[in-house]
């Protein structure tokens, strides 16, 4: 058996030390969220003296987080439906397709997710207004799926690639076609990589602010983000009713994540088990 030396005790420390500085957000974000101003104010970081959920019912019903959680919901949802239909498909064909159109089209992807989407917000703005599109779900369904895409498609290529090409030509030889073969045989085996796809791009979506804040802000349709902000104004900002908002935006997609975490161990490893 191995001895226990002292440098597995400064391993310990350290690990300790990286878990307190991960919880450390998290036990700020619940605490502040208990607390009314004036224990916000006198002691921040302290346990609530004595706490209150008053912050959670008020921030539900002054900034209407029910319709937000629900446009949230659809955005998001939406979103990921197309990423997955259209980028596991366009993968396929890229991974699968050895030609100079095939490696053309996958380096031009992989500059979509090397150049800042900022540098064209102006302009999607400009034509999502001409298409009366602003303050639609249509318009950040279209945004996400296009911002996405290529980060989708690097993904999803990648896993193709290390699949044996044997389970779809044996499908192709009893007579089915690309498209059974991609959706019977391929489409199945993907879903480690499925399952990181869903997670990265779904906390990307659920989380944005400055997009939602563009296109839906003052519209019927904004999302959580959005509606938190309504809680922070130029002079006063209640901070308390803020961080209960954060919380109540977070346990959706917190569900998500412990749903689908270990495929997304499985397709960072690109395991073909699961």
């Amino acid at each position: 058996m191995n001895r226990y030396r002292p440098r597995t005790f400064a391993l310990e420390l350290l690990m300790v030390a990286a878990g307190v500085a991960f919880l450390f957000p998290v036990y700020a974000l619940i605490v502040l969220s208990m607390k009314d101003a004036g224990q916000i104010a006198s002691s921040p970081l302290g346990l609530p003296n004595p706490p209150t959920v008053d912050n959670y019912t008020e921030a539900w019903s002054e900034a209407s987080l029910g319709s937000a959680l629900l446009s949230s919901t659809i955005i998001t949802v939406a979103s990921l439906v197309l990423l997955i239909a259209i980028g596991s498909c366009g993968a396929y064909f890229l991974a699968r397709r050895a030609t100079r159109l095939g490696y053309g089209l996958y380096i031009l992807f992989l500059l979509g997710i090397v150049l800042p989407f900022q540098l064209g917000m102006i302009p999607l703005y400009n034509l999502f207004s001409k298409l009366e599109l602003i303050g639609t779900y249509q318009s950040m369904i279209l945004f996400y799926t296009g911002i996405q895409l290529p980060f989708t498609i690097f993904l999803y290529t990648g896993f193709i690639r290390a699949l044996p090409a044997d389970y779809a030509t044996a499908a192709l030889v009893d007579g089915a076609s690309h498209f059974q073969a991609y959706t019977r045989i391929v489409f199945p085996l993907l879903r480690p990589i499925t399952g990181t796809v869903l997670i990265l791009n779904a906390v990307f979506i659920w989380n944005d602010f400055f997009t939602p804040l563009l296109y839906l802000g003052g519209s019927d349709h904004e999302t959580i983000p959005v509606r938190i902000f309504a809680f922070v104004g130029q002079y006063v900002s209640d901070y308390g009713l803020v961080f209960a908002g954060l919380v109540l935006g977070a346990i959706p997609i917190l569900l998500v994540f412990l749903l689908l975490q270990r495929y997304v161990i499985k397709g960072f490893a690109s395991g073909l088990k699961g």
